[in-house]
């Protein structure tokens, strides 16, 4: 919702500037619950004890509105526009309603679909209301559920837009919202994938012309409520990728770390064939606290702890972990070089650990290029530039193209010919037909297949991964990343590695320093740097696109001889991890994290 007038810098607004701007927008909110909470942060202003402290959250939210951009829009839920509320999202259909009225001849359709966080079916049925009095055809997806069930509703009724209400792996208190195009609006490869520029530029600019929430004409009804015949067509759809394989046994974990996963994991595999799937129970039901995690995003230390020490106990095979809105997939193994016994018997010290994002990646490339190839097909592999080279000398080594797009699904699944595409963020797509977005459920049923079928020949995913490592070199990847409170470091951060990039990584000279913003070999500019040493090692720093973080992406590179043995690679591995950690180090140095 466009503010009554234009926003200054926080620190130039004064106690009664900011009083009126929250007058304003209370007068304008559509929600009594967010007026009310509103107007007791107001009376807390005056208060001799809490009055700086609310004035400085007031100075927060009203430090402009949230920015709606190729994420949509992503933050806490309270009042104000720099926050999730009735008031924005009611904005923001609104501005998608007018975006396509423009675009589209005769009447849009939309398909609306939410999670299980906190306000989430509320701001859904506000999309849907906004949309019907707008003139669109909305269909409203009858329960919380995956997000990649609200991608594949895209392409399957043949949408011309999706929005799914979702904060995905953000924390409680965080509340989102993601649009996708296809239909009649977007007609190429990208039919189905969320919106990139100009889409996201042209829709901001009809929600800037919102004035106010309350003027924003609502249906009471019109829109669509569909039954399961969706989501047991996503099933359908999930069902072409099994591969018939039966006989060898799998032990299972899955957790859905209290997000909309769990049934949805656990029917998935089912209908692959896995009978034997144990789900941490404590996380299996919605819960939009998170109350066992203090990050919902199994990339963060200690998200699936509970899973790892499940399958110690339970002698499992391996475990599968979903974000809360499951287009996130990560998997664990029992990694024996890993194990390092010392004291209290855990997981970890058994050697249980979660593969990388690109180790599933090289996984899943490998296997969908070895099905490729062997089909006589062709096709593209894709990956983010942040992700490991890896894929490209996979593609190389089977007659496929390879895409490197930028950060983002949207970016990857508009590939054209798109046989496979993933990024390191445990995002992987394997059935672009039908799902133009990252899916962790056609992801898990993918890994645990793969897995089942090594396991018939006596071998395990980390196997796999030594072929891969045969045949186009170890390269072993990582991360160092850095959380701010403020907002203004993270562009200084940037600035000073622009200004004084290091000169070497782990004792190799840095040969070439790109920026990103730019533009790098065709890319659109982004804002990040690239770092190439002359021994192939990489280093790519960027700021996250969904949280408040510096994000750092190492890669070390080593060739393996193609018949190298099992103990090779070990040594190799252990190797490339120690230069890595250097390499980390004076990454974390360099930027002061």
């Amino acid at each position: 919702m466009a503010e009554p007038t234009p926003q200054t810098a926080t620190g130039t607004l004064s106690a009664p500037d900011l009083v009126a701007r929250a007058e304003a927008w209370m007068a304008a909110d559509v929600d009594p619950s967010d007026v009310d909470e509103l107007r007791s942060l107001v009376e807390r202003t005056s208060d001799p004890h809490a009055g700086e402290a609310a004035l400085a959250e007031l100075a927060d939210r009203f430090a402009g509105p949230l920015e709606f951009g190729t994420a949509g829009l992503r933050g806490a839920m309270a009042a104000g526009p720099n926050r999730m509320n009735r008031a924005v999202v009611t904005a923001a259909a609104a501005g998608l309603g007018s975006f396509l009225a423009a675009e589209v001849k005769g009447t849009p359709r939309v398909v609306v679909g939410f999670d299980a966080r906190y306000r989430s079916a509320e701001f859904a049925r506000d999309t849907a209301a906004v949309l019907t009095a707008a003139g669109a055809e909305v269909l409203l997806l009858p329960a919380p559920g995956p997000t990649p069930v609200l991608a594949f509703a895209v392409r399957h009724l043949e949408a011309d837009a999706g929005v799914m209400v979702t904060a995905s792996h953000n924390p409680a208190a965080d509340n989102g919202y993601k649009v996708y195009l296809g239909g009649r609006v977007v007609t190429d490869a990208g039919q189905g994938a969320q919106i990139v520029p100009p889409y996201d530029a042209l829709i901001a600019g009809e929600i800037a012309l919102v004035r106010s929430a309350k003027d924003v004409p609502r249906a009471e009804s019109g829109w669509t409520v569909l039954g399961p015949e969706i989501t047991d067509a996503y099933h359908a759809a999930v069902s072409g990728l099994h591969d018939g394989a039966t006989g060898t046994r799998l032990r299972i974990v899955t957790t859905s770390l209290h997000g909309v996963g769990g049934a949805a994991v656990a029917r998935v595999l089912a209908e692959a064939g896995f009978t034997d799937v144990v789900p941490v129970e404590e996380q299996a039901a919605p819960d939009p606290d998170f109350p066992t995690v203090a990050f919902p995003n199994p990339e963060e230390p200690g998200a699936i702890d509970m899973a790892l020490a499940l399958a110690q106990d339970s002698r499992a095979d391996l475990v599968i972990a979903n974000d809360p809105d499951a287009d996130r997939c990560a998997v664990a193994v029992l990694d024996p070089q890993y194990g390092t016994y010392q004291g209290a018997e855990t997981a970890s010290s058994q050697g249980w650990r979660m593969l990388h994002g690109d180790e599933v990646g090289m996984l899943l490339g490998w296997d969908a290029a070895e099905r490729a190839a062997a089909a006589g097909t062709g096709g593209t592999l894709a990956c983010s530039i942040v992700s490991s080279r890896a894929l490209a000398a996979i593609a190389g080594a089977h007659g496929l193209e390879h895409a490197t797009t930028l950060t983002g699904f949207k970016w990857i699944s508009r590939t054209p010919g798109l046989v496979f595409g993933y990024e390191e963020a445990l995002g992987y797509c394997v059935d672009p037909a039908h799902v133009r977005d990252k899916d962790g459920l056609s992801a898990a049923v993918a890994v645990a297949q793969l897995a089942r079928r090594l396991a018939a020949q006596g071998r395990t995913l980390l196997d796999l991964l030594d072929d891969v490592a045969r045949a186009c070199g170890l390269h072993v990847t990582g991360q160092v990343s850095a959380r701010f409170d403020d907002l203004t470091r993270i562009a200084e951060t940037m600035a000073a590695l622009r200004t004084a990039p290091p000169s070497a990584l782990a004792g190799s000279p840095v040969d070439s320093v790109r920026d990103l913003a730019e533009g790098l070999d065709g890319l659109p500019p982004t804002d990040g740097v690239v770092l190439l040493t002359a021994d192939d090692t990489r280093v790519i720093v960027r700021p996250s696109g969904t949280e408040p973080k510096v994000k750092c992406y190492l890669e070390v590179v080593s060739a393996v001889a193609p018949d190298a043995s099992a103990a090779d690679l070990a040594e190799a591995r252990v190797a490339a991890r120690e230069r890595l950690d250097r390499v980390g180090a004076d990454v974390r140095a360099a930027l002061g994290l």
